[in-house]
């Protein structure tokens, strides 16, 4: 086994300062077509060597000035870009053989390398990986002055290393003379990092600090856009006040409209409308949103140069998309998807949002070809095999629905709904005790209270299912599935009359024919055999291939 030993000290060259002296390490010696499969991860990385590491999956985007870069990656970048380059690692090292890691300084790590450690931990062998740690703690350090190079502010805010972002800006802005070109510039990368790492309430200190000292109305404006998101996206949903994050978007829009040059007027307005769009979706006005989207659309095609602009008017017809779709015009979401997707072909997220619209409509092989293209063109994500498990699961592949489930599991350990859907699949194939597992992840989760009850009543264990099934319905009351658990358990004790009940509650949130078919056992049962005959014959309608319902029907005459 080969022993290193590397410095995690963020102070030498800031995020993945540790992740770019392990790359020099392995990169020389790794195969070719492993390091271009990881390109975008390696890089991110480890800048410094982009000339050893041919950049293959390259954007149209990433040639953009820095004033058009106006995508800020969220916060689970860093993980997407830390499971690529664990699974560098794992794949390098099964052909290099095991590598022992001494890592010393680990308390000054930044955090970047702090989640790349627990990445590499979970997810490479510890015959092929082992990583030790020195330092008083590996935790995430606060401020120690960094020293900090303009290029670094770039990096910081377009590869969202936010945590290095928040900690430049607060070593930063005392420095910088207050309401100038650079200050704003600077305080308002800070504040969407703050906000990014759901520390809001700092956010909104500096913005209004900002108010305090500026009266410039564009730089004023883009504070009140900034103020509205805050309040409309705030991670914990008691503190979203669309009602004021309203007021705020309106002075944005007020100052923005006023604007004297057309091309500036038309991005900066179009970016209020766009932020105003969002804030009406959260209060229910769908339709008003969409109005609002198209103006800033209609702005950006009449006076925004051609060729300018392209990821501003690729958001946009994104946000169009996603607001067409939810008033039932399919064709017309394709049609904006499909052209931010020829924008940038290198970009995974549309291909998401596409392949979840072709899944909904049941064209099913493309909505598998996106979801397909969104795993290969960027680092790995959960979404694309959470949502192709549900299509594998649909046509029967428990198999593969189950592999995808494990692997979305795997890239994101706190992804619950892959947890929820994993847990029932595993109830169907009969692994009781890893559904178990799963549901008693999380024992305020509804659904995953649901699956425990499903496995309680598997294991004949009626009154530990009913206590789950009650359990998940204090918390959702909506929730069909808990009804038609609960309906089946009672059937099973001979209760009849509540069983109909819980069936008919459940049917009447979700009809499906397994549920029909469980409710005219019930009243056959009870002596109400013409309602048991309706309820198969409507079965047989949403599953005319289901033999126990052609059966049922057959015996009912």
């Amino acid at each position: 086994m080969t022993e290193i030993t590397l410095d995690a000290d963020r102070r030498r060259n800031g995020p993945y300062t540790l992740a770019a002296d392990l790359l020099g390490l392995l990169i020389p010696e790794a195969a070719p077509e492993l390091v271009a499969a990881h390109d975008i991860e390696i890089l991110a990385a480890a800048p410094g060597l982009r000339a050893s590491v041919p950049a293959g999956r390259v954007s149209p985007m990433d040639r953009l000035p820095q004033d058009e870069r106006i995508l800020v990656p969220g916060r689970l970048r860093t993980l997407r870009l830390a499971n690529g380059l664990a699974e560098f690692v794992r794949d390098h090292l099964r052909a290099r053989g095991p590598l022992a890691v001494r890592v010393t300084n680990a308390h000054e790590a930044d955090p970047t390398d702090t989640e790349l450690v627990a990445v590499l931990r979970r997810r490479v062998p510890a015959e092929l990986l082992t990583i030790a740690l020195e330092g008083p703690a590996f935790v995430v350090p606060g401020p120690s002055g960094v020293p900090v190079r303009d290029v670094d502010l770039d990096r910081y805010r377009d590869e969202g290393f936010h945590h290095a972002m928040a900690e430049a800006g607060a070593a930063l802005l005392p420095t910088l003379a207050e309401d100038g070109e650079e200050w704003w510039r600077l305080l308002h990368r800070t504040t969407t990092a703050l906000a990014a790492l759901d520390r809001e309430e700092e956010a909104r200190a500096l913005l209004d600090r900002a108010r305090r000292v500026s009266a410039h109305p564009k730089h004023r404006a883009t504070a009140a856009y900034a103020t509205a998101m805050l309040l409309v996206r705030h991670h914990d949903p008691g503190e979203r006040d669309p009602e004021e994050a309203m007021a705020w978007i309106n002075e944005a829009v007020a100052l923005t409209s006023l604007l004297p040059d057309r091309r500036e007027r038309a991005f900066h307005l179009g970016f209020d409308l766009n932020g105003k769009a969002l804030i009406e979706v959260r209060r229910g006005n769908t339709e008003v949103a969409l109005r609002l989207v198209q103006q800033a659309v209609e702005l950006a095609e009449r006076d925004l140069e051609p060729g300018r602009h392209p990821v501003h008017k690729a958001v946009l017809r994104a946000n169009r998309a996603q607001l067409t779709a939810l008033m039932g015009d399919a064709e017309g979401a394709l049609a904006d998807l499909g052209a931010v997707i020829a924008a940038d072909p290198g970009y995974a997220d549309p291909y998401l949002d596409r392949g979840n619209l072709l899944h909904r409509l049941g064209r099913l092989e493309e909505a598998l070809a996106d979801y397909e293209t969104a795993m290969r063109v960027g680092p790995p994500f959960p979404e694309p095999y959470y949502n192709r498990s549900e299509i594998r699961y649909a046509r029967g592949d428990l198999a593969g629905a189950l592999a995808d489930l494990d692997h979305a599991i795997e890239l994101d350990p706190g992804f619950t709904d892959a947890y929820v859907n994993r847990a029932g699949l595993l109830v169907a194939l009969d692994e009781l005790d890893r559904a178990r597992a799963d549901a008693e992840r999380d024992l305020d989760n509804p659904y995953l209270l649901c699956v425990l009850g499903q496995v309680e009543a598997a294991q004949g264990k009626r009154v530990k299912a009913r206590k789950a099934y009650d359990s998940a319905l204090r918390r959702d009351p909506r929730l069909a599935a808990v009804w038609a658990g609960r309906g089946a358990l009672a059937f099973e004790e001979g209760d009849h009359e509540t069983s109909i009940a819980d069936l008919t509650r459940a049917i009447e949130l979700e009809e499906s024919a397994e549920a029909l078919f469980n409710r005219s056992l019930a009243l056959r049962m009870a002596g109400r055999s013409e309602r048991a005959r309706a309820d198969l014959r409507r079965a047989r309608e949403l599953a005319p291939d289901d033999e126990e319902v052609r059966r049922a029907l057959a015996e009912l005459g």
